[in-house]
């Protein structure tokens, strides 16, 4: 009887925690985007093999994970210029991410602005992607479950793996 009881309550608490993740990172991209490039979400991504991914985010980030084959074009130095020679079709199916889609969102206008007609923005991110279990990618390619969460603020969204901080290869933990 007891068991059952707590059994039901770790239940409730599992279910509110990620209704509330999901509900933060969608009042969040709701806030900050102005949903320009249309989403993708990550269950959608999963089956698709096609797909060119861009990862967003700044190197330090993506050298702790990163989404697999995913390409880093980086945020604040984006070069559109060395974008181009690596996706020559312009129909291409793209998709950026950073950490739950707010700067993915200006690249992929970037995108857009160039001509790129099939770009779409991966939905909360690599959060998003984490925290429904899919798996991410360190430096040397192998699984981890170490985030770069960005910052403590933005950090709270993400609720699976194990969140870094830094700039560091491997970031700092706090």
């Amino acid at each position: 009887m007891i068991m059952n009881f707590f059994l039901k309550i770790l239940i409730i608490c599992f279910v509110s925690s990620a209704c509330i993740a999901q509900n933060n990172i969608d009042k969040t991209l709701k806030k900050f985007n102005r949903e320009s490039v249309p989403y993708i979400q990550p269950e959608e991504l999963v089956p698709q093999q096609n797909a060119i991914i861009l990862d967003t985010r700044e190197k330090s980030e993506y050298d702790v994970s990163h989404l697999k084959n995913a390409i880093w074009v980086g945020y604040k130095n984006f070069q559109l210029d060395s974008v181009i020679p690596k996706i020559k079709n312009k129909k291409s199916e793209i998709v950026v991410y950073c950490s739950i889609g707010v700067r993915s969102e200006d690249i992929g206008e970037k995108l857009m602005k160039a001509g790129y007609s099939d770009v779409k923005n991966l939905y909360g991110g690599i959060f998003e992607w984490k925290n429904k279990g899919y798996p991410v990618y360190d430096n040397q390619e192998k699984e981890t479950e170490k985030i770069h969460a960005f910052s403590k603020h933005w950090g709270k969204l993400l609720f699976k793996g194990e969140k870094v901080y830094g700039d560091e290869n491997g970031g700092k933990e706090r």
